[in-house]
């Protein structure tokens, strides 16, 4: 996966990018570390002078790393990677693993149990790019910081 560059017109408090890649195994409790780097990411990059950041976008996110890490690991052989990266005023979410098979979006299916999770993506994301990589794909979704 080609590196995302950082968002040069804004840094973390410690004055580096305002993003971050982890690797992901897929053992227990990975989706949940990665709702809680998510949390965590947001928080860090909400401080003064840094761009504001809603309760609902923290939220948003996280449902959104949660459904892109599940579905990754769920049918894709070997790691995942997960990126966050402030770009402008939204939070970028990309997830890469190694299978090239596409999803494909279902129709809304109430009485379907279960994959509902790109569904979900789509739905409260402003933006949804699915593309093929070198190997495998990537997803990313953006989602805004804030209410507005």
């Amino acid at each position: 996966m080609a590196p995302v560059p950082p968002d040069q017109g804004f840094s973390a408090p410690d004055g580096t990018p305002a993003e971050t890649t982890v690797a992901l195994d897929g053992k227990d409790g990975c989706i949940a570390r990665a709702r809680q780097l998510t949390g965590d990411f947001l928080t860090r990059v909400r401080r003064p002078g840094g761009p504001p950041v809603s309760a609902r976008a923290v939220d948003l996110s996280q449902l959104v790393v949660s459904e892109l890490v599940t579905n990754a690991l769920r049918y894709a052989p070997g790691p995942v990677l997960l990126q966050l990266r402030i770009s402008g005023s939204a939070v970028e979410i990309a997830v890469w693993d190694s299978d090239p098979v596409l999803p494909a979006p279902r129709a809304p299916d109430p009485t379907r149990v279960g994959q509902h999770g790109l569904e979900i993506v789509r739905a409260v994301a402003e933006d949804l790019d699915v593309v093929r990589a070198p190997v495998g794909k990537r997803i990313v979704a953006r989602l805004s910081l804030t209410d507005a």
